[in-house]
């Protein structure tokens, strides 16, 4: 007598690649459309197209010291033993417009920042000069034309380009462009990302959490992480682990962000539906399911409704190491920057590794640890004691060390580079 069985869910494998060929998966995502923001509000936004000068910088002759505004040929041969007499014309203080020329055997006081008046090509320093009664002005230094000026145009000349496209905007680069007339800049969107945590065992962080349950880590972390790496933050909450309602919560998640976090659910337990959810959008992509580097590796990257859906894991330290070192370039990806930049830590320091630590060849490995001056004044890296699953161990780092991939670990003594928190 034969028995029907229920059809046997098989799960997919995992599709695994090293952390470089993942990086590169993440480079398939082209950057977001423009828009036109004001120079005052786009620090930290990448340049969508080129920047030129509205105008010459500077735009009249500008005195770069405090002095007195010369002919260069009425100071030739001037010293402390041989002074040079000028007529005191009068003075230019910063912001006058100077309308009277200097004529011949004059001189102007001048404040830095001063426009020269017409036929001044020089300014001698305050140190070396010294007003008489008699109305004079005695020059102990002589100067070479064009000495202690900036002449129009030097900083930058009208129509030049100031700023490449993908550069990003620092404050000092908002006072540049301000400086030659521009106002408004043409920048990439800051990219909209939804954050949707999954599973039956997580609870909010205000209630207590019953024997196998934890609570919320990842969501809070996650999304302080998304808005420092530049990412405006759709939280969507906690879903449980039914595919149903993850679906119905990921399809709002990609029709109203650009990119779309889960944290939970990527690994191949039986309660694990990420994938199968994932897999269920129209013409969706898996572009990998697995990373070869420690913690983390249950990670995946998809391409769903047309945008980029990361799956990180679930466990609080490998999500959060995970996007670091992959959620985060890929927001910066998207918000137009160059791989070179969205792939670079930003603080880095070298240090030297207080003891051994073990690594299996084929897995790249980050090594929590903390910073220390030892007796000689070696900077120290000592890796964080205890199970590296611990979040703690993240609390209590400085940093991280990588192992790279085909090494068995690193020896003590041996110069590290610490990847900074």
């Amino acid at each position: 007598m034969s028995h029907a069985h229920s059809p046997r869910v098989v799960k997919p494998f995992f599709r695994v690649l090293s952390p470089a060929q993942a990086r590169e998966a993440l480079r398939r995502f082209g950057t977001l459309a423009a828009e036109r923001v004001a120079v005052a509000e786009a620090a930290g936004r990448v340049l969508a197209e080129p920047v030129l000068a509205a105008d010459d910088l500077p735009h009249f002759h500008r005195s770069n010291m405090d002095g007195y505004a010369v002919r260069a040929e009425d100071t030739f041969g001037a010293s402390a033993s041989q002074p040079r007499y000028l007529r005191l014309a009068g003075t230019i203080e910063m912001g006058d417009e100077a309308e009277q020329a200097l004529g011949r055997g004059e001189t102007f006081r001048i404040s830095t920042g001063g426009m020269l008046p017409p036929g001044a090509d020089a300014v001698v320093m305050i140190e070396y000069c010294e007003e008489l009664v008699d109305g004079t002005v005695e020059m102990q230094r002589g100067a070479s034309p064009w000495q202690n000026v900036l002449r129009i145009g030097e900083d930058i000349r009208r129509g030049e380009p100031v700023f490449a496209a993908r550069r990003k905007l620092r404050p000092q680069d908002l006072g540049a462009l301000t400086g030659v007339g521009v106002t408004e800049v043409s920048v990439v969107r800051r990219p909209r990302a939804a954050l949707v945590s999954t599973g039956d065992e997580i609870v909010a962080p205000d209630v207590t959490p019953r024997p196998g349950q934890v609570r919320n880590v990842n969501q809070v972390s996650l999304a302080a992480m998304i808005r420092e790496a530049g990412g405006e933050l759709r939280d969507l909450g906690l879903v449980g682990d039914r595919a149903e309602e993850l679906r119905r919560v990921l399809a709002r998640a990609l029709a109203e962000a650009d990119v779309v976090f889960l944290s939970g659910g990527s690994s191949v337990g039986t309660k694990d539906v990420a994938l199968d959810v994932i897999a269920s959008f129209p013409d969706s992509e898996v572009l990998f399911h697995g990373i070869s580097y420690a913690p983390g590796k249950p990670t995946i990257l998809a391409r769903a409704m047309g945008r980029p859906l990361m799956g990180l894991p679930g466990h609080p330290v490998s999500a959060l190491v995970t996007f670091r070192l992959f959620g985060a370039p890929l927001l910066k990806l998207l918000a137009g920057e160059a791989p070179d930049a969205a792939f670079a830590h930003d603080r880095t320091t070298r240090a030297t590794l207080a003891r051994n630590v073990p690594s299996e060849p084929g897995r790249e490995d980050y090594v929590r640890v903390t910073l220390e001056i030892s007796p000689e004044g070696r900077r120290l890296a000592r890796p964080v004691p205890g199970k590296s699953g611990a979040i703690f161990s993240l609390v209590h780092a400085d940093g991280m060390v990588r192992i790279p991939l085909e090494a068995e670990g690193l020896e003590a003594g041996e110069e590290v580079e610490v990847l900074l928190f």
